[in-house]
C-alpha cells in the first residue's frame, strides 16, 4: 500500500468534520503583538492611509484602542515613537524619560499593568537625516559610535517600565551593548527581542510612511542585510544568540519563510516573524480589488507563519483577530 488506489488523501478532506479534527489549530490571539504608532498631543487618532485600519493614536487614546485586545487574550504591544519636533543629527530626543515611547509605556502600563509592552530601539524616526544610526563626516552610519545611543535608548525604555526592547537598527553587536548597559543599570530582566535578521527589504513603504522616517538621502542596504544572501542572513541571527538576544526575529516574514523555517532548527529561543506594512497593504490592496477575501487572506498568511516555526507574530492584523478567526475568539 504504497500510493493510489490504496492510498486516497482525499480521505482526510471528505468532509468539514474530518478537516476540522486533523488541520493545525489557529493561532491563539496570546502569539500576537500589536505595532503602535504614538504621536504627540491629546485627543488625536490619525489614520495611516496606506494602512487601512492603522492609526498614529496619542498617548491619551492608547487605553481604548488597546482594551479590547487585552480582554481577547492579545499577547503584546511593540511600541514605535513618531515625532515632529526635537529630531537631531544624533537622535537625542530617543532617550529622553519624557519622550513619545517613555510616556506611552509608562500609561500602558498603568493601565494594564500585565501586558507585555515591548518598544522599538531605533534612531530613524528621531534623526533629521532618517537613517537608523549616527552619521560620521563621510555621512556613513557610524556602527560604533551608534551603539552607545542605541543602549540608552534601551534603558530609558525599561526606567519607563518596558518589558523588552527590540533593537531594529541592523548595528553589528547592538544587541550586546545594550545587555551591557541594561545589566549595568539593574535592568537584568529586561527582555531583548533583537530584529535578529531584518531584510533591506521593499515591503517598508508604508511603515515608513506610517512613522515619517524614511532617510532623508541613500537606502539602508549598508547595514540591513541583502535579501539575496542566506548565509549572511542565518548568520545575523546565530550571532544575535551569542550576544544574549532572549527572542529572536525575521522581518520581513512572509517572502522569508525559508529564513525562519532554517533559523527555527539552530536554536531553541523563541522566535518572532514580523508581518511587515507592505505586506498588510498587499493582502488589503488584493481584496478591494476583488482578487480574494482579506480575512482568508490574512488568515492563510499567519498560519503560514506559524507552520514554518514562529512562536510569536508581529502584525497589523492582531488589532483585527476577533475577525479574522472567529471560531477561535468565541470558544
Amino acid at each position: 500500500m504504497n500510493g493510489f488506489p490504496d492510498v486516497r488523501l482525499r480521505r482526510y478532506r471528505q468532509t468539514q468534520r474530518v478537516r476540522d479534527v486533523l488541520r493545525m489549530p489557529a493561532p491563539a490571539p496570546n502569539r500576537f503583538i500589536w505595532p503602535i504608532f504614538v504621536i504627540d498631543g491629546d485627543g488625536t487618532k490619525s489614520a495611516i492611509d496606506a494602512m487601512p485600519g492603522q492609526s498614529r493614536l496619542t498617548v491619551d487614546l492608547l487605553a481604548a484602542a488597546i482594551e479590547p485586545l487585552v480582554v481577547r487574550g492579545i499577547g503584546g504591544v511593540l511600541l514605535f515613537g513618531v515625532v515632529e519636533a526635537g529630531k537631531d543629527e544624533i537622535g537625542s530626543c530617543a532617550h529622553r524619560d519624557d519622550g513619545i515611547v517613555q510616556r506611552a509605556v509608562r500609561e500602558i502600563r498603568s493601565q494594564f499593568p500585565d501586558l507585555l509592552i515591548l518598544t522599538d530601539v531605533c534612531l530613524c524616526g528621531y534623526t533629521t537625516h532618517g537613517h537608523c544610526g549616527v552619521l560620521n563626516t563621510s555621512g556613513a552610519v557610524d556602527n560604533d559610535v551608534t551603539l552607545a545611543a542605541l543602549a540608552r535608548m534601551a534603558v530609558s525604555h525599561a526606567r519607563a517600565g518596558a518589558d523588552g526592547v527590540a533593537p531594529s537598527a541592523m548595528m553589528d553587536g547592538q544587541v550586546q551593548a545594550i545587555r551591557r548597559e541594561l545589566d549595568n543599570g539593574q535592568f537584568i530582566n529586561t527582555l531583548i527581542m533583537s530584529y535578529s535578521t531584518k531584510f533591506a527589504s521593499a515591503l517598508y513603504g508604508p511603515f515608513r510612511e506610517a512613522a515619517k522616517s524614511a532617510p532623508g538621502s541613500g537606502t539602508r542596504a549598508s547595514y540591513q542585510a541583502p535579501y539575496d544572501d542566506r548565509r549572511q542572513a542565518i548568520r545575523e541571527s546565530m550571532l544575535d544568540v551569542d550576544e544574549g538576544a532572549d527572542i529572536l526575529m525575521v522581518k520581513p516574514a512572509l517572502y522569508y519563510l525559508d529564513i525562519l523555517y532554517q533559523i527555527r532548527q539552530k536554536t531553541e529561543l523563541p522566535l518572532a516573524a514580523y508581518q511587515v506594512s507592505g505586506e498588510y497593504a498587499m493582502a488589503i490592496a488584493a481584496a478591494r480589488a476583488g482578487y480574494g477575501d482579506q480575512n482568508a487572506l490574512a488568515r492563510e498568511s499567519l498560519v503560514a507563519l506559524c507552520r514554518a516555526g514562529a512562536d510569536l507574530i508581529i502584525t497589523y492584523w492582531a488589532n483585527q483577530y476577533a475577525t479574522i478567526f472567529p471560531e477561535t475568539s468565541a470558544s
